[in-house]
Order: structure tokens, then C-alpha cells, then sequence
């Protein structure tokens, strides 16, 4: 993971900087009038005092660098801490296609399997295949549904719910919900962000001296919290 994390660090800094120029105008943030909760996915033991919630961007290529990493971290404390993910796609103008795949993964919710869409999104083989180009380190712009349709198909979904979920007003009030959420954080629009027990966590905190998304660095924060909450 280390070497193909590192690899898309340029394409992040560029993305970055369009961030700063075009974000604020376009933003997939349009909740006018949107009355539904933000979105509760979680994993993990769900009667624990920390929780650990991911905002993150399918289309992102840090967030994909981060999945090996976060999966390996549920495995160890799975037993011990609550995750939960919600939805944060970025302005089309930097993923076009992120707010797709959140819709995607909320679709498959509706049919109980939004953790199996999450992770089918984020498999580096899938992600190459409808998120990013790694021949010519590019997001892909072509219309991923039909990708999406074989990942609901693999996974046991009724495809057509699944294609008619994916385009109602629910599922994208439910995304809307999430983005609503996020900014009354007042955090930067940024993915992947973390919130441990509600408190942001810089992500410096969670990478090694290279950089790259580590499980030890993540121990060394969640450790602190449970012994702060006095949870073992």
C-alpha cells in the first residue's frame, strides 16, 4: 500500500489547490428544504464509549489509500470501539464521480448491504476500475453505473431496486444529510476527516514518519481514548 499511496500524493496536491479555488462554488451540498438525519452506519461494538467516525469521499484517492489501513484498524478494535462512516463527496469539480458512488452506497443500504457497496467502492481492483486511472494517474469520468450494477449484483441485490434507489430523492437526501452534518463541524471540507468521540483528529496523528496511513498511529489515539473514558 505504502508505494501506491505515495504514488497519487501529486495528484492530491493538485486537487488540493482546486479545492481552495473552486470548492465554495461547487459544492454537492444542497440540503434546502432536506429534512432527513444524517445517515447512522456503523460497525463494531456498538455499546462502546468511543466511537470513530469516518467523512469520507469514494472517489477520493486519499481515502482509498486510507481504506487498508481503517479496515485493519476495525479488525483490531472491533471488539472494543464503535466505527461509524458517513458520506462527504467532494465538489464535482475536483470527484465527478463521488457523489455517484455515495449515492451507490446508500442505495445498497436500502437492502442491507451498505457495508458490502462501501468496501466493494474502495477494493483497490473496483476503485482502479470506476474511480481512478493509475496508467494515466486521472480520475475517470465515464458513467460508472454499470460498474456499480455488477458490484450490486455480486453482492445478492435486486439490481432494478437497487438502479431506482440509486435515483430517488431519498438516497440523495440521505447524502445531503451527511454534507449538512459535516458542516456544523466547521471542519475544512477535507477527506479523509476523523472524529474520535466528537473531537476532529488531525491526520498527521494518524500516519507514520513516511506519511502513510498507519495502524500503530491510529492505536496510539484510540488507546488514549479509552483510557481517557476508562474503557479496556
Amino acid at each position: 500500500m505504502d508505494r501506491r499511496f505515495l504514488a497519487i500524493i501529486g495528484i492530491i496536491v493538485l486537487g488540493f489547490f482546486g479545492f481552495l479555488l473552486f470548492g465554495n462554488r461547487g459544492s454537492n451540498n444542497d440540503s434546502g428544504g432536506n429534512s432527513a438525519q444524517a445517515t447512522n452506519h456503523v460497525e463494531g461494538k456498538l455499546d462502546s464509549k468511543v466511537t470513530l467516525v469516518e467523512y469520507g469521499d469514494y472517489q477520493c484517492p486519499v481515502c482509498e489509500g486510507y481504506y487498508q489501513a481503517v479496515q485493519q484498524v476495525q479488525q483490531k478494535y472491533n471488539t472494543t470501539i464503535k466505527f461509524q462512516f458517513r458520506n462527504l463527496p467532494l465538489p464535482a469539480s475536483l470527484h465527478p464521480l463521488a457523489l455517484e458512488a455515495a449515492r451507490a452506497a446508500e442505495a445498497a443500504d436500502l437492502q442491507g448491504k451498505f457495508w458490502q457497496m462501501h468496501d466493494a467502492l474502495y477494493t483497490p481492483q473496483n476503485y482502479d476500475e470506476w474511480a481512478y486511472d493509475p496508467t494515466t494517474q486521472s480520475v475517470r469520468s465515464a458513467d460508472p453505473m454499470p460498474l456499480f450494477k455488477d458490484y450490486a449484483r455480486a453482492m445478492g441485490l435486486n439490481v432494478t431496486k437497487f438502479q431506482t434507489d440509486f435515483a430517488s430523492s431519498a438516497v440523495n437526501d440521505r447524502v445531503q444529510a451527511d454534507l449538512a452534518a459535516f458542516a456544523n463541524t466547521k471542519q475544512q471540507q477535507a477527506t479523509p476527516t476523523f472524529f474520535l468521540n466528537g473531537k476532529y483528529v488531525v491526520n498527521s496523528k494518524l500516519v507514520d514518519s513516511g506519511g502513510v496511513p498507519s495502524v500503530d498511529a491510529f492505536s496510539k489515539v484510540i488507546d488514549a481514548e479509552l483510557k481517557t473514558v476508562g474503557q479496556n
